[in-house]
């Protein structure tokens, strides 16, 4: 981590992030409409919400490729408004849905822009930031890709190598849309558990956009359901992943019951009246 950042995120008793009044609309479509959030420092945050409810927006606010309307963002108690765009990057990293990455790099190749922020004028990658990229990769267990080009990559492996790359940025706040959605039963869980350890390493807050919700509830400290550009309810997965809200928010009807193992939320959609019942023989 960039020694400035670090100093920040250690000396700071802020949260890593806090936003106010945000708004922002497309033309006359008004997304965001006065939302409030926080991520504390050593905390996981899932955005959740339906499709349009302007998870991907606010994570384009949050990282400063949107400009707000209205309101405050605020790292570590500073208003990124005003930040020089290097220093934002040492301090936020994103893993975006679906980014454009340059031709013809290799999958390390990638990984190494990470480092970009923390280099001077006119200055090359060292030994150092190589092996913090490489560091990354075996992280995410994509190190066996190094080689490869990425365009050449399934559509899980280049998400875990855009994980990595973020990873290899070194920066106390990550925001990540979506990082599972590409990825198989096997991976997901192990993209999480990394983002669960990376949020307490970094004394920083990783924020995700998720549509599982119970994916969700079992790694994220904290839940916000987004709802007509506004923080509809918050807090633990057991208080905010209720039958109730996931009703009004989504329009549907689910059953909520408690995972076997964690005994955290597990979402099921509910099912419709004219399904046919099961007979004990089936």
């Amino acid at each position: 981590m960039n020694t400035k950042t670090h100093t920040l995120a250690k000396s700071s008793t802020l949260r890593a992030l806090s936003v106010h009044g945000l708004r922002f609309a497309y033309d006359d479509r008004a997304v965001l409409d006065g939302l409030d959030f926080r991520a504390a420092r050593g905390e996981l945050v899932g955005l959740v919400g339906p499709n349009g409810t302007g998870k991907t927006t606010l994570l384009k606010l949050l990282s400063g490729v949107l400009r707000a309307s209205a309101g405050s963002i605020e790292i570590f108690g500073q208003e990124t408004g005003r930040m020089p765009t290097s220093e934002r990057a040492r301090l936020i990293s994103v893993v975006p849905q679906d980014p454009r990455t340059p031709m013809g790099l290799t999958a390390f190749d990638l990984v190494l822009l990470g480092r970009n922020p923390h280099l001077g004028l006119m200055q090359w990658e060292g030994r150092g930031d190589a092996e913090i990229a490489l560091h990354s990769m075996e992280l995410t267990g994509t190190a066996d890709l190094a080689q490869r080009r990425f365009e050449n990559l399934s559509g899980g492996e280049k998400q875990r190598v855009l994980i990595a790359l973020a990873l290899a940025q070194q920066a106390p706040v990550m925001l990540l849309d979506e990082p599972t959605s590409n990825l198989d039963i096997a991976h997901q869980p192990a993209v999480m558990e990394l983002l669960c350890d990376l949020r307490s390493e970094a004394e920083g807050a990783v924020v995700v956009a998720m549509h599982d919700l119970t994916l969700a509830a079992q790694f994220c400290d904290r839940i916000v359901i987004i709802h007509r550009g506004r923080n509809f309810a918050e807090g633990s997965p057991e208080a905010v992943l209720t039958e109730a809200n996931i009703e009004v928010v989504y329009g549907t009807k689910v059953r909520v019951m408690s995972h076997p193992d964690t005994g955290t939320p597990v979402v099921v959609g509910a099912r419709t009246s004219g399904a046919a019942p099961l007979r004990d023989s089936d």
